[in-house]
């Protein structure tokens, strides 16, 4: 059983809430053996422009210095369900490979219907976190191909095993991600696959969770 290389597609830096820097975050990902990691900051209205542009100079200027890809990306959080696709479109515009929605945490103030606005948005590319994740919004992620968030998160990671039991259930594909503050937050894949099963997911799908599902989105993003 080959697990292959690990990609993270959620955490985050000084920009917003993180403990370290994106450089830091790409070394310690590449000391970890990882293909690709993105850092996805906290965004909404107000902060948008200056995150995502500084993520993306970043990235542009030390991506020949590491052997892991680097993501440029954006976690929307807490923005109002009818500003998502607005803001999804000018986070495309400024840079932004990748798009990610904070999503109905039982843990936070979300407002209700982020999930589901964000699952209907074919340009949201992973839903984190969905909390108490319903049918329908199931079935709206698989039909427009938007991944499905489990994490390793304290806290939000408390409805790891509905969200596995209704994306099953819908169909969906699944990531497993660590949302990292902390840089002691990062995990090994055999640590993902770990989280992956512990989320009652059978251990075919969790093995793509963590290895299949990320190369798809790998190469829908023009990675790799």
């Amino acid at each position: 059983m080959r697990l292959g290389r690990r990609a993270d597609f959620h955490t985050h830096s000084l920009l917003s809430d993180g403990a370290i820097i994106s450089s830091e975050i790409a070394a310690r990902a590449q000391s970890l053996g990882y293909e690709a990691v993105a850092v996805t900051d906290h965004a909404d209205a107000s902060n948008i422009d200056h995150v995502v542009s500084r993520i993306v100079s970043t990235f542009d200027g030390i991506q020949d210095d590491f052997s892991v890809a680097l993501i440029p990306g954006i976690e929307l959080t807490h923005v109002p369900p009818k500003k998502i696709e607005p803001l999804v479109r000018e986070a495309r515009r400024l840079g932004a490979l990748l798009i990610i929605v904070h999503g109905e945490t039982i843990v936070e103030p979300v407002i209700k219907g982020t999930n589901e606005t964000a699952v209907s948005c074919s340009l949201v590319d992973v839903l984190a976190h969905p909390g108490l994740l319903t049918e329908r919004e199931a079935e709206l992620a698989r039909e427009n191909d938007v991944y499905i968030e489990l994490t390793t998160r304290k806290g939000h990671c408390l409805t790891n095993g509905l969200v596995a039991k209704v994306g099953l259930e819908g169909g969906v594909d699944f990531l497993v991600n660590t949302d990292m503050h902390e840089p002691s937050e990062l995990i090994t894949q055999e640590e993902a696959l770990k989280a992956a099963l512990g989320s009652a997911l059978p251990y075919e799908r969790a093995l793509e969770a963590v290895r299949d599902s990320p190369r798809r989105l790998l190469k829908r993003l023009g990675i790799r």
